[in-house]
């Protein structure tokens, strides 16, 4: 039970320090959408969609209302298309992306998740066909996200994808130059993809989902700022985790309540709430400005990965004790481009893209949100896509690349892409070629430990 000054607390941070449940996710099973025709599949998809979700927008804003509880969010995700696409006869899936596209603008939620492959061992012809319908289908589209999961844990780095992301990386910025390369922003490479993530771009429906379920995305590194300067300067690490672990159980409560509400709500089965620090370029909402009260100068200099591995674990030591379903990505998230504190630490040129890298070894995800020069080859997209597969792969969690390599645009030059995904300051790569370690092919084996059984 809450005592009423915690409830006060909550309120506070509500009010004043950006507190929100990020986004409800709507994750929605099409296996049974499968036709030989695209178009036909395509139709199916659209209104099998749009019938599951059709509550789901006003639920949130009633829920919202009747709590108090900003939502920011109302998203759906969808079963990896190459799976149901692969009983298409087809060379191209963009059908279903537009379709995916209409039935999120009929229901009018913000993004729809689930243009996904996965292809950590190998692909079908679905894979394929998915794989290179993405520069087209994010181009044609406003809300479609789409996923490329390469490698994994148990099964190594299928670096024939790799190298096939690079250049559907190149293909989407150049589709989309008009826009600052912006159909890049809505495409995420994994390496150990998770079924239940609700954030975007990467959630999609895993097939060991049920039917239709609702997962939900917290988020308060506002709330985890205020707590640390409360704190104060000298407080030794083992409070600062503590203190960190009590503000994750708060905001996962609340994540809670909402997800058990919406369920109810929507007569459809709670699935798990993601206790992930999601940032936004709102100033008081930053993930680095977090680390800074630790005693860092600026996010990105030595000691940076160091606190980033203590706000991680504390988040999910909090938030596992405040729900019984914690699942998705669960951390902290550091994309650039989103991030208020890391946009201003690229700028000054002490976060660069190795610490970057470095940092992923103990966050959530990855690289997230980064723009690099233009004239980036797609083999030095691969090379990064593969080192960050790489350190997910041999490290047992979830790394993801999404980068823009912003058409015309060099070193120091920003791309605006509003709202969320804000600001990105473009950041430098290393000039010398990965292309010949790109070119080989094949698949990196699995690490020895992955032989569990």
């Amino acid at each position: 039970m809450l005592t009423q000054n915690e409830m006060m607390q909550t309120i506070d941070m509500i009010d004043n320090q950006h507190l929100d449940v990020r986004t409800i996710t709507m994750g929605i099973s099409i296996r049974d959408c499968a036709a030989e025709d695209v178009q036909v599949c395509a139709d199916r998809v659209y209104d099998k969609v749009t019938r599951q979700a059709e509550h789901l927008v006003r639920t949130g804003e009633d829920i919202e209302k009747e709590y108090g509880i900003p939502i920011v969010n109302k998203r759906i995700s969808v079963t990896p298309v190459a799976i149901v696409g692969d009983s298409c006869r087809t060379d191209s899936f963009v059908p279903i992306a537009r379709a995916l596209d209409r039935a999120a603008a009929t229901c009018g939620v913000n993004f729809v998740g689930g243009f996904s492959a996965l292809v950590q061992k190998g692909c079908t012809k679905g894979d394929l066909t998915l794989i290179n319908s993405i520069p087209q289908a994010l181009a044609e589209t406003e809300l479609v996200c789409a996923s490329v999961n390469v490698g994994s844990t148990r099964a190594g780095i299928n670096m024939d994808a790799v190298r096939r992301m690079g250049q559907v990386i190149k293909e989407t910025a150049e589709l989309t130059k008009d826009r600052g390369g912006f159909g890049c922003a809505k495409l995420v490479v994994f390496s150990n993809a998770v079924e239940d993530n609700p954030f975007m771009a990467g959630a999609f429906h895993g097939v060991s989902e049920p039917e239709c379920v609702i997962n939900v995305g917290v988020s308060g590194p506002g709330v985890v700022y205020h707590a640390l300067k409360d704190l104060g300067p000298d407080a030794p690490f083992d409070l600062v985790a503590e203190t960190i672990k009590k503000t994750a159980f708060k905001v996962t409560r609340m994540g809670q309540l909402v997800a058990q509400e919406a369920s109810r709500r929507l007569n459809v089965p709670f699935g798990i709430v993601d206790l992930s620090l999601a940032p936004t370029p709102a100033v008081g909402d930053s993930v680095a400005r977090i680390l800074e009260a630790m005693g860092l100068e600026t996010c990105g200099t030595h000691g940076t990965t160091a606190a980033l591995a203590l706000l991680n674990d504390a988040v999910k030591k909090g938030g596992v004790m405040a729900s019984g379903h914690v699942g998705g990505l669960s951390g902290a998230f550091i994309p650039v481009s989103e991030d208020e504190g890391m946009i201003a630490a690229a700028q000054s040129g002490v976060l660069q893209l190795d610490k970057l890298e470095a940092m992923t070894c103990v966050c959530s995800v990855g690289l997230d949100m980064i723009a690099v020069p233009g004239d980036t080859t797609a083999e030095t997209l691969s090379a990064i896509i593969a080192d960050e597969a790489a350190i997910g792969m041999v490290n047992n969690k979830t790394t993801a690349v999404r980068l823009i390599p912003a058409p015309g645009k060099t070193v120091g030059d920003i791309v605006e892409f509003g709202g969320l995904l804000g600001t990105a300051p473009v950041m430098p790569v290393h000039g010398e070629s990965s292309a010949a370690f790109i070119a080989r092919g094949g698949r990196i084996p699995a690490p020895l430990h992955s032989l569990r059984n």
